[in-house]
Formats: C-alpha cells, structure tokens, sequence
C-alpha cells in the first residue's frame, strides 16, 4: 500500500529550497546552500507566495510568475523617511557613516525583530533618507520553490 506525500496546508511547518527574484535578478536563492525551514502563516513569507505553496506535495519544485505589487505590494512613498542623525546615533553606532544603496538595519519598536532600510540620501546635517519598501514591492517576482519537507 503507498501513502500519499503529506501536502502543505494552512500551519504546515516547511524544509524548502526557495528562490525570489526581480526583474533585477535574485534576491534571496537557498538552492547553493542549506534548506530553509519556516511555518506558514508567521509571516516568515508574504500571503501571496504562502498561497503557492497551499496543496503542494512533498518532494514538489514548481515555479510561479507572480505579476508587479503582487507578492510584496506596492512601493508606498510614505515607506521612504528622513531619520535625523540624533536618532541614527542613538539607535546604532554612532561613527556609522551612510553611502547611497546602503541596507541598514533596525530594531522593531517591541525589540523581537529587525527591519532593514535602504539609504536614498545624505544630508549635509547628517540625516539620512530611508526607503523601508520591500526590495521586490511594485515589481514582478519569480518564486521558485522546492520542497523537502512537510510536517
């Protein structure tokens, strides 16, 4: 009797080799090295590619075309922030010195995660403009999944 390969569902905890591209090429490819292992619905991936992953079989590699803003929204400029060099210096170190294309990371408020900024632009006083949009927000994704494990 063969039993069927568990399928991921809603919670299923994943051993995966992924990959997240733009049009500008990779963002993320676990292929060259270790798997990764995640929960679903945690927040570890986006909703939409959580959603192309519902009903895969274990052992399953499949690659979906995701169109512009779907997989990590839309770029909002409300997402780019001027941070004055007092709050830079008290959040990190404060001999730091930001170059255009910069990614820095920040505490979230609770202190549990980080999230990360890209500089945009230097002032002359020090402050320094952040874009805190997702790299691939407002932009086609190719996600490329390969799944190991499915408990």
């Amino acid at each position: 009797m063969t039993s069927t390969p568990p399928r991921v569902q809603a919670g299923s905890f994943l051993t995966l080799h992924y990959r997240l591209a733009g049009p500008a090429g990779d963002i993320i490819n676990t292929f060259e090295g270790k798997p990764a292992t995640l929960s679903l619905g945690t927040g570890e991936l986006s909703p939409a590619v959580e959603q192309c992953l519902i009903g895969l079989e274990e052992g399953a590699r499949q690659t979906f075309e995701l169109p512009a803003g779907a997989a990590f929204g839309e770029r909002s400029p409300d997402m780019q922030q001027w941070l004055a060099r007092k709050v830079l210096t008290e959040m990190g170190d404060p001999l730091e010195q930001y170059s255009l294309g910069d990614v820095v990371q920040f505490p979230t408020p609770d202190g549990q995660g980080r999230f990360a900024g890209v500089v945009l632009q230097v002032r002359e006083d020090g402050a320094v403009l952040f874009d805190f949009n997702h790299p691939l927000a407002g932009q086609p994704v190719t996600f490329e999944v390969q799944l190991l494990g499915v408990l």
